[in-house]
C-alpha cells in the first residue's frame, strides 16, 4: 500500500470518528446554546445509546434489527433526556454550577447502573450482513485501500441526521419556537411561546441524537459504561471550537478535530495527539474565543 493510500485511509478514518464527535455534539451545541446548560451526563445518553442498540440487536434478528436499533437509540436516549431535563436540570437554570454537579453526579449514577447490569467489561454489537463489506481499490495510486460500509454508513448516517435536525428548525413551526427563544427568551414567552417545552423538546432532542451516536459507534468499537467519558470531552472540545449555539460550526469543528486527530495519529500516539488537540484548541480560542461561527443572541448576551 502506498502512501497516499494510508493518508487517504487514515483521512477516512478521522471523517468517520468526525462524524460520531458530530452526532455527540449536536446536542451540547442545542443544550449549551439556547439553555446555557453544561450537562456532563451528556456522554452517558451515548452509552445508553449503545447499550439500546445491543439490546435490541440481541432480541430482534434479520437485515431490520440494527435499523430498529438505532430508532430505539434515539427513543430511549431522548426519553431519559427529557426525565432528566424535567426532574433536575429545570429547577436549576440561572445556576451552571449547581447544573454541573448535578448533571455529573446523575453520569456517575448511570455508569454505576450499567456496570451492575451489563459488567465492567464491554459488550459487543455485531454489524449486520449488509454492512460487514468494504469497497477495496485495486488499481492506482490508492491500490490497497479498503473503505469499510460500516465507516461509510456512519458518515452517511450523520449526513442525514444532521440535514433533517437542519430542516426541522428551519422549516417547523417548533424549530421556529426554538430559533425564537435562542433569539430572545423574553420576547419569545411574552409572545406565548411556552419556553418550557421547547426546553424538553431540544434537551430531549438532543440526548437522543447522542443515542444515535452511541448506537453508531457500537459498531466499531465495545459498548463499556464509560465509553461516554471518553467522547464527551472531545464534545465540547467541538461546541467551543465550532461556537456555541452554531450547528454549523459545530458540524466544521466536528470534522477539523477528527481529520487533525488522525493525522496526527499517524506520526504520535493517542496520548500525544490529545495533548496536541488541546493546545491547538487553547490557541485557537485565543484568536477567536467566540468559535468558528458566532450567532448572536440574548441568552450569549447574558452569558
Amino acid at each position: 500500500m502506498g502512501h497516499l493510500a494510508v493518508l487517504t485511509g487514515q483521512l477516512f478514518n478521522g471523517i468517520s470518528v468526525g462524524s460520531i464527535l458530530l452526532l455527540t455534539a449536536l446536542g451540547l451545541a442545542l443544550s449549551f446554546g439556547l439553555m446555557n446548560v453544561i450537562n456532563m451526563a451528556h456522554g452517558e445518553m451515548l452509552m445508553v445509546g449503545g447499550y439500546v442498540a445491543y439490546l435490541t440487536c440481541r432480541f430482534v434478528h434479520g437485515p431490520a434489527g440494527f435499523l430498529l436499533a438505532l430508532l430505539f437509540s434515539f427513543l430511549g436516549a431522548a426519553v431519559l433526556g427529557g426525565v432528566l431535563e424535567v426532574t433536575v436540570i429545570r429547577w436549576l437554570y440561572g445556576r451552571p454550577l449547581d447544573t454541573l454537579l448535578a448533571t455529573w453526579g446523575v453520569s456517575l449514577i448511570l455508569q454505576q447502573g450499567a456496570r451492575s447490569l451489563f459488567g465492567a467489561i464491554g459488550v459487543d454489537v455485531v454489524a449486520p450482513h449488509w454492512l460487514s463489506g468494504s469497497v477495496a481499490i485495486n488499481h492506482g495510486v490508492l491500490a490497497g485501500l479498503t473503505l469499510p460500509y460500516v465507516r461509510i454508513f456512519i458518515i452517511l448516517l450523520t449526513i442525514v441526521t444532521f440535514a433533517l435536525l437542519l430542516l426541522f428548525i428551519a422549516r417547523t413551526r417548533w424549530g421556529l419556537f426554538l430559533r425564537a427563544v435562542h433569539q430572545d427568551r423574553e420576547m419569545a414567552q411574552a409572545l406565548g411561546v411556552n419556553t418550557k417545552w421547547v426546553d424538553l423538546l431540544v434537551f430531549a432532542a438532543g440526548t437522543g441524537v447522542a443515542g444515535l451516536a452511541g448506537a453508531a459507534l457500537a459498531l466499531i468499537a465495545p459498548v463499556t459504561p464509560t465509553v461516554g467519558q471518553s467522547y464527551v470531552v472531545y464534545a465540547f472540545l467541538v461546541v467551543i471550537v465550532g461556537g456555541l449555539g452554531s450547528l454549523l460550526g459545530t458540524a466544521l469543528a466536528a470534522l477539523l478535530v477528527g481529520l487533525f486527530s488522525s493525522t496526527v495519529q499517524m506520526f504520535t500516539g493517542v496520548s500525544l495527539s490529545d495533548v496536541f488537540l488541546l493546545v491547538l484548541v487553547i490557541v485557537f480560542i485565543q484568536f477567536r474565543p467566540r468559535g468558528i461561527i458566532f450567532q448572536r443572541s440574548r441568552v450569549m448576551k447574558e452569558a
